[in-house]
């Protein structure tokens, strides 16, 4: 094998079709293959030297074949708790056929147990560490475990990633970005756990520069800024937004712009105004629950002492539509909450709500609490990557109210939330704040040009093939049609996303009732509980005595990018 030139097999694992995330309608309805691409691999392909080759295979929107894994001197893979499974079976395939496997990521980073089987299992973010690795592999090293210093990566040195390496048409949109961290202490997020309270930032002249590179490929369209929070910096991001939307307005608007932020965003205006003069058309925003015992005693407060629909309104307001978190099964729900959070849904106008169950994460302040309780589940983290993510993998952990109860709360909040009358109820209602500005030249008549085969797509199947929507979809579709044309393509947007949800959310009730009637039944009893705090961290793997010299502080995470699952 030649060292000097080794070829490098980047392999994204799959998620669930069967996750909220997974929007395998929405993407069929868009004529993308998935949602986004792996921004963590091809931030590292950009790290690995010129002379290595580099070809990379997305398991979400290609096959990968027994030619790819016989072309490659070593895969390299990883990702979020949803694609543990298969990154599982892409180390198995790798094996049979002999080929080394690099992993690391969000979820290998947290939990790595599981991957112990690779050859390489590298903990911790890329930046200043992957050349020690590639030190390391070029002079013989083949196996290791190495970690690196928690936070103490310096994203202003992370590359443009190697957008060339995808086919943008696979995709519903493109990832980049800007900082990561979160300043909040939310009990049950990983997010502060593998990025830190202090978000760090890439400079401004960084993410033009990914920008430009996005441009001179060619794309036009989508591009989500993957930050767990884009506003845990302030000073930062109001130091880009000014220089991100005169290159916008420079370019005539070529691309639309999403995020996540805390719902705090609504209570700065200048913000506001920042984010909707760069052309930002959405946000995710964690709004968790209604009640505030539950927010303060998961340490989230950032989300009280507030009003949820002026919150959301005011977004409305700045032509931004809201998605956002919900999670049902806190010890501090009193009573039934069902209806409290399907009220909450409603008066805030958000069609497309993620309504979860509680899931302690692996090494969270969460899972930590409950195992110095004696609550969590002996296998708490298997259960999570057995299920595909939290809508059925959460209380897994023995909860303080009766379970029964609590899985009854959240099938009726479902239920409620995505009962056809109401989801389209409250994109009618979005179409009444949703307040979109035009760009560019002739916005409304090249915006509907582009709109014109997604919408007929959308018409076909919710006339013909789910002929039971069309008495929804088409009163709403005419009413956002005359109400709001400038808003259209956002809410066709919303309204396309039930395509996915309103079948996602039969699926889970399916499932939730399953477990009641195990209940009932008596068929169900509690697993057994962890015996100890945490699971200990196995012993490191053993190192060549020169790789082990060169590369004793190493570490690499494959997925510098990635979101966790939360």
């Amino acid at each position: 094998m030649d060292h000097c030139r080794t070829k490098v097999l980047l392999v994204f694992p799959l998620f669930s079709d069967q996750s909220f995330w997974s929007l395998k309608e929405v993407c069929d309805v868009w004529g993308a293959r998935c949602t986004a691409p792996p921004l963590g691999l091809i931030t590292l392909a950009a790290m690995l030297p010129a002379h290595w080759d580099v070809r990379l295979v997305n398991r979400n929107a290609e096959a990968l074949t027994a030619a790819d894994l016989a072309w490659a001197d070593l895969v390299m893979t990883g990702g979020m708790i949803p694609q543990q499974r298969d990154t599982l079976e892409v180390m198995r395939l790798c094996r049979e056929a002999g080929v080394p496997v690099c992993i690391g990521g969000p979820a290998v980073t947290s939990n790595p147990r599981f991957y112990e089987a690779a050859e390489f299992l590298v903990l911790g973010e890329a930046e200043g560490i992957i050349d020690r690795f590639i030190e390391a592999w070029e002079a013989g090293a083949r196996t290791g475990r190495f970690e690196a210093e928690k936070f103490q990566a310096d994203v202003t040195a992370s590359p443009i990633p190697r957008f060339e390496l995808l086919n943008f048409k696979h995709y519903l949109y493109i990832g980049v970005q800007f900082s990561r961290g979160c300043p909040f202490t939310c009990e049950f997020c990983d997010i502060i756990e593998l990025y830190g309270r202090a978000p760090r930032t890439k400079t401004n002249a960084q993410m033009l520069a990914e920008l430009d590179r996005l441009y001179a490929l060619g794309f036009r369209g989508h591009i989500d800024f993957v930050d767990d929070n884009l506003i845990g910096n302030k000073k930062a991001i109001k130091r880009f937004l000014p220089e991100l939307a005169a290159w916008q307005r420079e370019r005539n608007y070529p691309f639309v712009l999403s995020t996540e932020a805390s719902i705090n965003l609504a209570d700065d205006q200048q913000l506001l105004d920042m984010m909707r003069a760069a052309n930002f058309f959405v946000v995710f925003v964690g709004i968790e629950s209604p009640d505030e015992d539950t927010l303060i005693s998961a340490q989230k407060k950032q989300n009280t002492r507030r009003s949820l629909a002026e919150s959301v309104e005011r977004i409305y307001a700045a032509g931004m539509f809201v998605t956002a978190g919900f999670i049902v099964g806190f010890d501090t729900e009193s009573g039934s909450i069902s209806r409290a959070m399907t009220n909450c849904v409603e008066v805030t106008n958000i069609p497309m709500s993620m309504v979860g169950l509680l899931t302690a994460l692996p090494n969270t302040q969460l899972s930590r609490r409950l195992a110095r309780e004696g609550r969590l589940h002996a296998e708490y983290d298997e259960e999570i990557a057995a299920a595909g993510d939290q809508c059925t993998a959460g209380l897994n952990f023995r909860p303080l109210r009766s379970r029964r109860e609590i899985l009854t709360d959240y099938r009726d909040v479902l239920h409620d939330v995505y009962e056809p009358a109401a989801f389209f109820g409250r994109v009618r209602r979005l179409a009444d704040m949703l307040n979109r500005a035009p760009f560019g030249a002739k916005p409304d008549a090249i915006a509907l040009l582009k709109l014109m085969k997604p919408l007929f797509r959308v018409m076909w199947k919710m006339t013909v093939q789910q002929p039971t929507l069309a008495r929804h979809f088409w009163p709403a579709l005419i009413y956002c049609a005359r109400r709001n044309p400038r808003a259209l393509q956002s809410l066709i947007i919303n309204m396309a996303t039930f395509l996915h949800l309103g079948q996602f959310s039969r699926h889970v009730i399916r499932e939730i009732d399953r477990r009641i009637a195990l209940l009932d039944s008596g068929q169900w009893s509690e697993p057994a509980m962890m015996a100890v705090p945490a699971v200990p961290a196995p012993p490191p793997r053993p190192v060549s005595a020169l790789a082990a010299e060169r590369a004793a502080p190493m570490a690499a995470q494959l997925q510098p990018a990635g979101v966790a699952l939360q």
